[in-house]
């Protein structure tokens, strides 16, 4: 093929019937009955200083909720379970467990078979949040004090929630038109089904005491400083908002895409069968958000779908299981393969992803000179983001490497002013670590705040 092959390009919508769609869209993991559960539950060992609870960032007494299960008492599991993280039922349908609690399950250790810690966590919080019983927290007493939070994904809410237990008022501005950030609009489809995100939300909201305004974007429509003025204290928990680039000829042509914006659009559609998707679909990442754009597009009826990583399988940066997660839906993985030229057609469209094999050589990794053309319809970027610093002017706060400095408390180089989540440094692409950072954040502003 000639670098500038012309190919008639195959992109439409409605490749399947409205039945797959919503068989391929259905839960990832079809939830627990009572019976699974107890069953489940009752092979937990419940040890004494449990592996399974150090390996999770928010401290969950996992081997206590799980007993609560055992005991016929799902309600006092779900409390046990909200006390660490409020958000542990999104945190049940997302978190990499398999790299988390359950590698280091006694059970995984002897037995190759880990007590499934995931979908126990689901069975409680979703029996508490569908029997709609009054939240598990009673606020404090009002302070006076008040704080903003700008973001309102897994980070700011957490925190927004820890302070207005303590009785603090909380206003929440985020730059989408709903809340939720990561959990709303960057988790695979079929993690996160029957607007779960959104009802999460509402249940958090029940504590009272916070306000949120959507459509405020920081440096467009507040600035930090002014925040600062206005405010006891503050909390960012921002994401990272910008894509990084190719830095290939043809990476603005059609067909090549943010597999970020990609993900937002299938998961804000109602009707599936409306988005755009190749037949032959091509994905450059070895992440979360490589797996999850790759099988998803799967789902959507394209008929190949290759994802081409520069380096070998054990630096991938998604697990083994959600590697294996993508090759049972038929996801090609192509490693040691590296982009090098985007072809197009006559059009100027996307016709193909030129790829190198490279290979390590005293540890540096470099191109062999061996190529191949892989036919796309469309290319998908899922090589990372990058933190936005532009919208922090004025607010005096110390950078590292391209992201927000904090201390073990989540708190900045400006005393009034605390971050959290992917826009930190060190920061994590995890829900449950986000939560995490917007909890030991919100205690810190408390103390603060209460002298």
């Amino acid at each position: 093929m000639s670098d500038r092959q012309v190919l008639s390009r195959d992109v439409r919508s409605a490749r399947l019937s409205a039945a797959e769609y919503e068989e391929n869209f259905s839960d990832l993991h079809a939830p627990l009955d009572w019976h699974e559960a107890k069953v489940e539950a009752e092979r937990c060992y419940f040890c004494y200083d449990a592996p399974c609870m150090t390996a999770c960032p928010t401290s969950i007494d996992i081997p206590l909720f799980i007993r609560q299960i055992a005991t016929d008492n799902p309600v006092g599991s779900a409390k046990t379970i909200f006390n660490q993280n409020i958000m542990g039922g999104m945190c049940a349908r997302v978190c990499p467990t398999e790299t988390l609690c359950e590698e280091v399950c006694v059970r995984e250790e002897a037995e190759g078979k880990p007590v499934k810690i995931g979908q126990l966590q689901r069975y409680a919080t979703d029996h508490f949040m569908d029997e709609k019983r009054p939240h598990p927290f009673t606020r404090k007493p009002e302070t006076g004090k008040k704080i903003a939070i700008v973001g309102a994904g897994p980070a700011g809410m957490s925190c927004a929630h820890h302070l207005a237990r303590e009785g603090h008022d909380v206003v929440v501005f985020d730059a989408r038109n709903k809340p939720g950030g990561l959990n709303e609009f960057g988790i695979a489809s079929y993690k996160s089904t029957d607007n779960f995100a959104q009802r999460e939300i509402d249940f958090l909201l029940e504590i009272g005491g916070i306000e949120i305004k959507n459509g405020q974007m920081l440096g467009r429509d507040v600035e930090l400083d002014q925040l600062a003025a206005d405010y006891d204290a503050v909390f960012l928990g921002l994401g990272l908002k910008n894509t990084n680039r190719l830095n290939l000829e043809g990476e603005d042509a059609p067909g090549c895409e943010d597999a970020i914006d990609y993900i937002a659009a299938l998961r804000q559609a109602e009707d599936k069968s409306t988005l755009n998707v190749g037949r032959n679909v091509v994905v450059i990442g070895g992440g979360m958000t490589a797996i999850d754009i790759a099988i998803q597009t799967k789902l959507l009826g394209a008929e190949n779908v290759t994802i081409c990583y520069r380096r070998g399988q054990s630096a991938m940066n998604a697990s083994l299981y959600e590697q294996e997660l993508a090759q049972t839906h038929g996801v090609d993985i192509k490693h040691w393969r590296q982009p090098k030229a985007i072809q197009l057609n006559g059009d100027g469209e996307v016709c193909g992803l030129e790829v190198e094999t490279t290979a390590l050589a005293d540890g540096i990794l470099s191109g062999t000179g061996e190529t191949q053309i892989i036919p796309a319809d469309q290319v998908f970027k899922a090589i990372g983001q990058k933190f936005d610093s532009s919208a922090l002017s004025g607010g005096q706060i110390d950078l590292e490497g391209g992201r927000i400095k904090v201390n073990d408390q989540r708190q900045t180089s400006n005393a009034k002013i605390w971050a959290g989540g992917d826009c930190i440094v060190g920061g994590e692409d995890l829900t449950v670590v986000a939560v995490e950072d917007g909890k030991i954040a919100a205690q810190h502003i408390n103390s603060v705040l209460q002298g």
